[in-house]
């Protein structure tokens, strides 16, 4: 190349090359755009949050067998309770509460009732047996581990309980009978024809009692085929039920289905006022 040629980059006034004729730094051709920002390892404590938030996260998701006995474990804890403190199976031994409540049935008592209050007269009672009034033979045994485990929870009902009906609660005078065959309280006749079994008079046997205070006088609704307060006149109770040996009351039978029915108190108990 010519000085001639070399001369036209140079600047004439100046005489030093132009600029398009410099040199061009090997990175001048390199895009224009937002300079990268490099990301550098998280930080000893962000690793310790990222790591507890799994541990977290591993905990809470549990096999399923292991919530499967976690919510088993929920449900009999559940069940206890509800039979210490709501309510309770029961089964009737007999056909001494025909026709309101037959051999067989399974009923369901509750305990609300009683926590503040006590039975009423025209209420339907499991209680305990007192003392003699069942026989070695009525007193109903879980006899295989899986009958012992349901009534641990209430839900196979065992041991010496009875079912009747409240007729006299404390205080009450309670006689058989009046002139016209009818049971007496605080001189008050009951009209007991709609829940006597079929064809039952209300007591073929005399009696003439005061209840003592917390007790009860009890009296099964098939009154020629039941072993109540009346027939345990002479044991050492009098033939009364203390109110502590209540469990509950009987509100609602629940098998067989042809038979489920809530059970309710009869409106004649409604007329009877305190004793005098």
């Amino acid at each position: 190349m010519t000085d001639d040629a070399q001369d036209m980059d140079r600047d004439p006034v100046t005489g030093s090359r132009s600029s398009a004729s410099r040199a061009v730094p090997a990175d001048a051709t390199a895009p224009v755009g937002p300079v990268p920002v490099s990301v550098g390892r998280p930080s000893g404590r962000a690793r310790r949050h990222d790591r507890a938030r799994s541990q977290e996260r591993e905990r809470k998701q549990l096999p399923i067998w292991q919530e499967m006995l976690v919510l088993l474990g929920m449900a009999l804890v559940l069940a206890v309770v509800i039979k210490a403190f709501f309510m309770q199976a029961f089964y009737i031994p007999s056909g001494s509460m025909n026709d309101t409540l037959v051999l067989d049935d399974r009923i369901l008592v509750q305990k609300v009732s009683y926590w503040t209050g006590e039975p009423q007269r025209g209420d339907i009672v499991v209680f305990s047996d007192p003392g003699g009034w069942l026989g070695p033979g009525e007193v109903r045994t879980a006899d295989s581990p899986v009958a012992r485990g349901l009534e641990t929870f209430g839900l196979y009902p065992t041991g010496g309980h009875l079912v009747k009906r409240v007729i006299g609660v404390g205080g009450d005078h309670v006689v058989c009978c009046d002139t016209e065959g009818r049971i007496t309280v605080n001189d008050v006749p009951l009209r007991e024809e709609p829940y006597l079994a079929a064809g039952e008079k209300p007591s073929l046997i005399r009696f003439d009692v005061e209840v003592e205070d917390g007790h009860l006088w009890v009296q099964g609704d098939n009154r020629s085929n039941s072993a109540d307060s009346r027939v345990h006149l002479g044991d050492p109770g009098g033939g009364f039920i203390p109110v502590d040996d209540v469990v509950g009351k009987v509100f609602m039978v629940v098998w067989p289905w042809d038979h489920a029915t809530m059970v309710e108190r009869p409106a004649t108990f409604e007329s009877v006022g305190a004793a005098p």
